[in-house]
């Protein structure tokens, strides 16, 4: 069995300090196979004058990191596209949308790791529910990962009904709100919980107008608000998470424990969710490096930097270390009072593209000129 494979049967999904020896062996393990079938990301680590027998010692930050800019304008294919039995693409507010690929081996990783994640979070349930979904209605056409994710999200408790806040109408997306406001009225004089998934920006946006309407609800027990993504083209009205609970709890009367949140990115897909004490622990599956905005060196714990999420689970693509456009700090897992032994990351926003220096800017001019699809 593969280092990949063993890692992702990993028991405990938060043993950092179990794993360390073969995430090493897993990273260094996909670092060879992208190397050897992926031509473009063998220069890119030529250009950078990667070190294998560093990665393999342990030495995490020694892979040179691609950051998920690259990939809304460069596919990286590490097997042949018939492979692939699922593609998805970012939400693409930016106007560029990163297209990735899953192969087979690579889903049964990402399963796996699903199920040993809701489990541990008590996500799974046997009992049916109602799924209002702020994202997107399912097409064919649309090939976006939350409305993927957003859809799957839903086999988590058997599904009574699905309502989507986005809605296609006429040849567009169009947003909704009073149809998941009617669903809730009639889910609040019903027996069977609710869920909720979907960006922070559109529950914020239905929970106030609700609250504005003097809408008071008590879901059935059970219900939960969960949320993903972020606030992309509302940030000018984003709310502090407190306000979130206090709405789903004077609103929907969900208590603060029911409110979950979700991190991720379709160039890095490995499902971070909150402990009870609203914090992403980094899972087995992952590790994070924080690095210096200005040298892209490793910055210590505590320290604001750009976030670089590596994990080994695609063999389909050299997604094995992405640098997002985040700025984060991670912290010590002492700083949590859950008890989960791993270190837990802070998002703290995002900086803009013309900001963005990275380490593989040079591989990206070669590849513009040479390579690249």
């Amino acid at each position: 069995m593969t280092a990949s494979n063993r890692l992702f049967r990993w028991r405990d999904p938060y043993d950092l300090a179990g794993t360390e020896a073969l995430f090493a062996a897993a990273m260094a393990e996909n670092a060879a196979f992208q190397r050897e079938n992926c031509p473009d990301y063998a220069r890119i680590l030529q250009l950078r004058g990667f070190d294998a027998a560093r990665l393999a010692a342990g030495d995490l930050a020694a892979l040179p990191p691609i950051p998920t800019l690259y990939f809304k304008h460069h596919v990286l294919l590490s097997m042949p596209e018939r492979k692939l039995l699922v593609k998805a693409t970012s939400s693409g507010t930016s106007g560029a949308m990163s297209r990735i690929g899953f192969d087979v081996g690579s889903l049964a990783r990402g399963a796996r790791m699903v199920l040993r994640m809701t489990r541990y979070h008590q996500l799974l349930s046997p009992r049916p529910c109602h799924y209002l979904i702020l994202g997107y209605q399912p097409r064919r056409e649309n090939q976006t990962a939350f409305s993927k994710t957003g859809y799957g999200f839903t086999f988590f408790a058997p599904a009574l009904s699905r309502t989507y806040a986005l809605v296609w109408r006429d040849g567009s997306y169009r947003l909704e709100l009073e149809g998941l406001r009617d669903r809730l009225l009639r889910c609040g004089r019903g027996s069977a919980p609710v869920r909720t998934i979907g960006f922070p920006a559109y529950t914020y946006l239905l929970l106030r107008r609700m609250e504005e309407e003097g809408v008071r609800l008590r879901l059935p027990k059970g219900s939960m608000v969960t949320m993903g993504g972020g606030w992309k083209q509302f940030e000018g009205r984003k709310v502090e998470k407190r306000e979130l609970y206090r709405l789903a709890w004077e609103v929907l009367g969900i208590p603060e424990e029911n409110c979950v949140e979700f991190f991720g990115a379709v160039e890095h897909p490995i499902l971070y969710t909150t402990c009870r004490s609203h914090h992403f622990h980094v899972p087995v599956y992952s590790r994070v490096i924080i690095r210096d905005p200005d040298t892209l060196e490793p910055a210590p714990d505590g320290t604001p930097g750009l976030v670089n999420l590596l994990t080994p689970m695609a063999a389909s693509m050299p997604i094995l270390s992405v640098m997002t456009d985040d700025l984060g700090i991670l912290h010590r897992a002492e700083e949590c009072p859950c008890g989960i032994a791993s270190p837990w990351l802070e998002i703290l926003g995002r900086v803009g593209a013309r900001d963005i220096v990275t380490c593989a800017a040079g591989a990206a001019d070669f590849l513009k000129g040479g390579g690249g699809a």
